[in-house]
């Protein structure tokens, strides 16, 4: 960013004569900023033969210092020959994506402002292979790159990638999962389940969601969903179902109970049969922290216990949801593959509104650290001590002269809002 040159008035000069006799204590250069740094994977690219439709997630992550204003999402698949593709891309059925055109094989998609990440967070953004009538295995690739709209990315070279794009001759179940980052507080609605109230600060709780997928071709009876959690952030009140280890920041969650069907099979929205379920789990930050901050190293893996078998389809296979699980339509399915990662994203607070809810100007926060691994509260991000306590005594040195003679620059730290949060 640039600045047109000012002439200093002689005021101004005075100002800085008086400042240039002021003892400041020394304090570490301020790291050069990077800009935003977008990459991207792939996950779900490998689709049962026998199954019509599968979508498949696109992993856009930040891994900059800053949020970029414009990004559009490109998907080319090339042909390889005269005859049609057994399996096309093409933008996804449910939309909510942002503005998408093109066709089968090449299209693209402006991302909605509230999907683009900000540093360390990662945006899933649905895509759909439709598989025509397949006679067996396949084996292809398509290209995935990112372009930003006036911004400039620190690193393109990781802007662009290909992935592969597989049938293969299998006729079990398709496990996935899609962890979305906590960015929200949230508290206890009077139907029990979390309600978002705000940027998620430090103290406060939020929910983790994960949504569940059979986008294969057998049912399975029984899911387990093992979870870690990022440095410093732990469970609040796990389900019964969930046993909690490594001191409340990972947890295994059995629901021998839940059966999920292939896609194909959950047709009617309203009855008791399933193919994919979303999840949640209450985790809180330490009041400790200081935000903003991004913590990354969160990750979440689902395997099915039992597969059910083919000779069973005649009876329908419904099943009592857990408590702390809500249905998902077929239509929304938001499948991933078997493990997926997240980050907890804390705003910091500010002078006025509601405190306590994190309501107001929230922050993005600098890519935080954390690997997953290890003990300790949140990294430390912002403002050194020695650098407030010396610009305070310069600030005292200029009096009335600067605050005549110049404007303070403020800086508005935002954090767009995707996840739902409790308090």
């Amino acid at each position: 960013m640039s600045f047109g040159r000012r002439r200093l008035s002689r005021t101004v000069a005075a100002a800085l004569v008086v400042l240039a006799g002021v003892a400041v204590p020394a304090v570490p250069a301020a790291a050069a900023k990077r800009g935003p740094d977008l990459a991207v994977d792939a996950s779900g690219t490998t689709i049962p033969l026998g199954v019509e439709r599968k979508v498949v997630y696109l992993k856009i992550s930040n891994r900059g210092d800053e949020t970029p204003r414009d990004v559009v999402v490109r998907v080319r698949q090339p042909a390889e020959g005269p005859d049609p593709l057994p399996v096309a891309l093409i933008w996804h059925a449910g939309g909510g994506v942002g503005e998408c055109d093109g066709d089968f094989g090449g299209f693209y998609c402006q991302l909605l402002p509230e999907l683009i990440p900000g540093p360390g967070e990662t945006t899933d953004v649905p895509i759909d292979a439709a598989v025509f009538g397949a006679a067996g295995p396949y084996q292809g690739s398509f290209e995935v790159s990112v372009t930003l709209g006036s911004d400039k990315d620190a690193n393109p070279a990781d802007n662009t990638r290909s992935f592969p794009l597989v049938l293969v001759d299998q006729r079990s179940a398709d496990l996935s999962v899609v962890a979305r980052d906590v960015k929200q507080s949230v508290r206890v609605g009077a139907d029990g389940r979390p309600e978002p109230t705000g940027t998620l600060n430090p103290g406060e709780t939020g929910a983790l969601r994960q949504t569940v997928a059979n986008q294969g071709r057998a049912a399975v009876n029984g899911v387990r969903v093992t979870l870690r959690l990022p440095k410093g952030v732990t469970f609040t009140k796990p389900p019964t179902q969930c046993v909690l280890g490594d001191a409340g920041r990972s947890a295994v969650c059995t629901y021998p109970g839940l059966t999920l069907v292939p896609a194909v099979e959950d047709t009617d929205p309203d009855d008791a049969v399933y193919s994919a379920v979303e999840l949640y789990n209450l985790v809180t930050t330490p009041a400790s922290a200081t935000a903003p901050a991004t913590v990354q190293g969160g990750t979440v893996r689902v395997e099915g216990l039992t597969e059910r078998s083919t000779k069973d389809r005649a009876t329908p296979a419904r099943t009592a949801l857990p408590a702390n699980a809500a249905a998902v339509p077929v239509a929304d399915v938001d499948p991933g593959d078997n493990r997926d990662g997240f980050a907890v994203v804390l705003a910091a607070k500010t002078g006025g509104g509601d405190g306590g809810n994190g309501n107001g100007n929230g922050g993005n926060g600098g890519a935080g650290g954390g690997d997953g691994g290890g003990d300790g509260g949140l990294p430390v991000t912002g403002p050194q001590a020695g650098l407030i306590g010396g610009i305070g005594i310069a600030a005292l040195a200029a009096g009335a002269v600067l605050f005549l003679s110049s404007r303070r620059r403020r800086t508005i730290l935002v954090t767009p809002e995707d996840e739902q949060p409790l308090a």
